[in-house]
């Protein structure tokens, strides 16, 4: 894993604490910056936290879920969302 999140985007300690997981760690930075820049879909939370989605070729066309604070920059979570349905 590379740390680009340290200089290009801002993240949150859960992000970093999670990022490590064996199901996280396969997760391509690249992948990330797409889905912020490219969603295909985005919903905002009660708490105000952006959901965005976008499909992953390289992964058999599973759906990345990148989690944003309020902010719309900071990253919280990224994940396969294996109950999204575009």
């Amino acid at each position: 894993m590379s740390d680009w999140y340290k200089c290009l985007v801002k993240v949150t300690d859960y992000f970093k604490l999670f990022r490590n997981r064996p199901d996280r760690a396969i997760i391509r930075d690249e992948w990330i910056e797409r889905v912020i820049q490219f969603p295909e879909a985005e919903a905002v939370q009660e708490d105000g936290r952006i959901r965005r989605w976008a499909k992953v070729d390289d992964m058999d066309g599973r759906y990345l879920r990148v989690i944003l604070l309020a902010d719309g920059v900071t990253v919280h979570n990224a994940f396969f969302d294996r109950r999204f349905k575009p």
